[in-house]
C-alpha cells in the first residue's frame, strides 16, 4: 500500500529521545529553547515560541494582537476547522473571504468585507504554497490591519525570496505527525515584534511573567511543549532543506507523469513562489471519466491511499454556520473546488516506482474509461 503520508522515526531520533528520557527534564526545557533558536533563523525572525499544537499556536497569535469579543477577522472558508476555531477561541467573530485557482485567499475581495470590527486577517498558505503577500500586505496598511499567517501546512515555504513570515506580523506552523517536519504534536509561532513574542511566552505557561514565578500578568493556558517532543523537532528541521527538496522532486514526477490527462488539473506552480508541497492536490474535473470520489475509491482498490483535503467549506459545519449568517453559493469558488479537489502522496519516503505506480493507475482509468 502506497499511504498518503508517511511518519519517519528512525535511530537518530529514537537515541534522541531516550537520552531526554533519561536526563530527567522532560518539559519546557533547554531542548524546547535550542528548537526556538532554529525556527527564528530558518523564518529569518527575530523571536520564536513552541508550543504544544497549531492550534495553540493559532490561539496565541490572535491574542498577541488583541482580538477579542466583538471583533472580526477576515480568513479563508476552505482549510482545516483549527483555523477558525482559533478565531472563536477568541469570541472574535470570523468573516470569509472567497479563494482563487491557487486554493488560497483572494487578495481581490478582502477589502469588500473590512468593516469598523476588523482587527485582523488570518491567511492560510494551503498544501504548502505561500499566499499573495504583496497585495495582502496593502490591504493590511491601508486598514491598520494585522497579518497572522496559518502556515501550518508550510514551512520552509517562500513569496518572493523571503519566507512567510518576513510579510506577515506573526506566523504559525504545526508539527503534527504528517507534517513536513514533525514532533508528534507541536507547533509554533515566529515574529519579529518583541510584544507579540513576550506576550506569547507568558501565555502559554497560564500568563505567568517570565521573571518573576507565580506572578501572572492575564489569563493564560497550558499550551507547553516538551523537551521529548522538541528533540524530535530539532532533529526533523536539520533536515528540513533534504525533506523539501524531496517533496519538490515528486512532486515535478507527479506533474510530468499526469500533465496531459483531460479533466486533470494540477497544482500551480508560481513564479514568485516556493510549493513545499505538504499535500500534492490535483482536481478532477468533469472532462475526466471518473468523479473525484470514484477516483479516490478506484485508487485505494489499486493500493493506493489519496484523502480529500477538504470536502465541505468550513461555512457550512454546524457550529460555523449558526453564527456567520451563511446563505447559498457564497464563496462559489471554495465550493465548486472542494468537490473537485484530491491529494495524491508526495511525502519524502516515496519511491521512483510508487510514483510511477500513481501515474500509470491514473492513465490507465483515463485510458480504459475513453
Amino acid at each position: 500500500m502506497i499511504n498518503i503520508s508517511h511518519v519517519f522515526i528512525d535511530k537518530e531520533i529514537e537515541n534522541a529521545v531516550i537520552k531526554v528520557l533519561s536526563s530527567g527534564s522532560l518539559v519546557q526545557g533547554d531542548k524546547v529553547k535550542k528548537l526556538e533558536e532554529k525556527l527564528t533563523k530558518i523564518n529569518r525572525t527575530k523571536y520564536s515560541v513552541v508550543v504544544n499544537s497549531g492550534t495553540a499556536a493559532l490561539h496565541t497569535a490572535l491574542k498577541s494582537i488583541g482580538v477579542e469579543e466583538g471583533d472580526e477577522v477576515i480568513t479563508t472558508p476552505f482549510s482545516f476547522i483549527a483555523t477558525v476555531n482559533a478565531i472563536l477561541m477568541c469570541s472574535a467573530k470570523p468573516v470569509f473571504v472567497d479563494i482563487d485557482e491557487t486554493y488560497n485567499i483572494n487578495p481581490n475581495l478582502i477589502e469588500s468585507k473590512i468593516t469598523k470590527k476588523t482587527k485582523a486577517i488570518l491567511t492560510v498558505d494551503l498544501y504548502g504554497q505561500a499566499c499573495d503577500y504583496e497585495k495582502i500586505k496593502g490591504i493590511a496598511r491601508k486598514y491598520n490591519l494585522k497579518i497572522i499567517s496559518d502556515s501550518s501546512q508550510a514551512i520552509g515555504a517562500q513569496y518572493k525570496n523571503k519566507p512567510i513570515a518576513k510579510w506577515v506580523d506573526v506566523a504559525c506552523f504545526s508539527f503534527y505527525a504528517t507534517k513536513n517536519i514533525l514532533m508528534g504534536e507541536g507547533g509554533a509561532l515566529v515574529t519579529d515584534h518583541k510584544n507579540i513574542y513576550e506576550f506569547a511566552r507568558r501565555f502559554r505557561q497560564h500568563g505567568q511573567d517570565m521573571k518573576k514565578p507565580y506572578v501572572y500578568h492575564h489569563i493564560g493556558y497550558n499550551y507547553r511543549s516538551t523537551d521529548i517532543l522538541a528533540v524530535i523537532g530539532l532533529i526533523q528541521v536539520s533536515r528540513l532543506s533534504q525533506l523539501t527538496n524531496q517533496r519538490r522532486t515528486n512532486a515535478k514526477k507527479l506533474i510530468q507523469g499526469l500533465q496531459d490527462i483531460p479533466g486533470i488539473i494540477l497544482p500551480q506552480l508560481l513564479n514568485d513562489r516556493e510549493h513545499v508541497f505538504h499535500q500534492f492536490t490535483i482536481r478532477v474535473t468533469d472532462r475526466f471519466p471518473f468523479t473525484r470520489d470514484k477516483l479516490h475509491l478506484n485508487l485505494l482498490k489499486n493500493g493506493v491511499r489519496t484523502a480529500v483535503y477538504y470536502p465541505s467549506i468550513i461555512p457550512l459545519q454546524p457550529h460555523i454556520r449558526e453564527i456567520t449568517s451563511y446563505k447559498k453559493n457564497m464563496y462559489p469558488v471554495a465550493q465548486r473546488l472542494s468537490k473537485q479537489v484530491l491529494s495524491l502522496p508526495v511525502h519524502p519516503q516515496l519511491k521512483n516506482s510508487d510514483i510511477k505506480r500513481i501515474v500509470d493507475l491514473i492513465k490507465k482509468i483515463n485510458y480504459e474509461k475513453n
